[in-house]
């Protein structure tokens, strides 16, 4: 089981995107996604996105807001995936270039229309509709084969 965080920083009406085309041996080589990676020991879902979207973009992020999981399975090597969904609203520093692929602000109108995971245009709607997710993606040889979701409201999480 691998567990992981997968950002999206938003700006006027725009997202900052990765285009993985950098390394020849990603599992995204040639998709586009947003910022993140897998969590080190020790370390929890908020202080892996800050230092994840530091390395990939050279930006500090303030407040992440948690949106959702999402699990994967046996999405790389036969091996669970777990990954904590994060937006951030809040971020300084410029931008810087990345080992991981290029990176770009893209129009919120524009997502679909990128090489994406055939999931991730169900999800990435739910970023902005004020509800917290628990979502499973099984994909097959890198095809989408079902998804299902959970929604939980925010007013039915009051106690945290």
């Amino acid at each position: 089981m691998k567990l992981a965080t997968l950002c999206y920083l938003k700006q006027d009406g725009k997202t900052l995107m990765m285009h993985r085309a950098r390394r020849r041996d990603d599992i995204h080589e040639g998709k586009w996604n947003g910022l993140g990676g897998k969590i080190h020991l020790g370390e929890t879902p908020e202080e892996c996105v800050i230092r994840e979207v530091k390395e990939e973009s050279g930006l500090t992020v303030r407040n992440p807001s948690l949106r959702g999981i999402i699990t994967f399975p046996a999405f790389k090597d036969e091996e669970d995936w777990y990954v904590y969904v994060f937006v951030v609203h809040e971020f300084s520093g410029e931008l810087v270039h990345s080992e991981e692929g290029e990176l770009e602000w893209v129009d919120d109108a524009k997502l679909s229309g990128l090489n994406l995971w055939e999931g991730d245009p169900i999800f990435l709607k739910w970023l902005d509709e004020g509800k917290f997710f628990s979502a499973k993606f099984t994909y097959q040889n890198g095809r989408l084969m079902e998804h299902s979701v959970v929604f939980h409201h925010t007013e039915e999480l009051k106690w945290l």
